[in-house]
């Protein structure tokens, strides 16, 4: 009984033991720097999912597809083990279009799209 008093005295003396006394000084605020702040002007994030759908083609293949908040650019992934690859368009509205002979001509909102995959023509998909 008289050795747990003992032990956490002990203890509570070697946790204090550890505690630097120096004088530590915190100013919150923005860095002032002029290397910091022209680092950090002008970040824009990448775009985020707004939507993810798969479609059934004409063809019966599946095709999904992850529309970006963009609207200029979406992922296309043409099956199961298929790799993802990136389609955009210059301007919201156009024929997103990517590497190896993939686009995509639809809006996240829409019913169906038509998806042109390598090897395939393009074909109407629905949702």
């Amino acid at each position: 009984m008289t050795r747990t008093p003992l032990l956490l005295t002990l203890a509570a003396a070697a946790a204090l033991a550890g505690c630097n006394k120096e004088n530590h000084t915190i100013i919150a605020g923005p860095d002032t720097g002029e290397t910091n702040s022209a680092a950090n002007a002008n970040v824009e994030l990448p775009p985020s999912i707004i939507a993810t759908k798969l479609y059934r083609c004409a063809d019966n293949s599946v095709v999904t597809i992850d529309w970006l908040s963009d609207n200029k650019s979406a992922n296309v992934r043409a099956g199961k083990d298929a790799p993802l690859v990136h389609v955009g368009a210059a301007e919201a509205g156009q024929p997103m279009t990517g590497e190896g002979g993939y686009s995509i001509e639809g809006s996240p909102t829409a019913p169906s799209a038509t998806v042109a995959v390598p090897g395939h023509p393009a074909q109407s998909c629905k949702a």
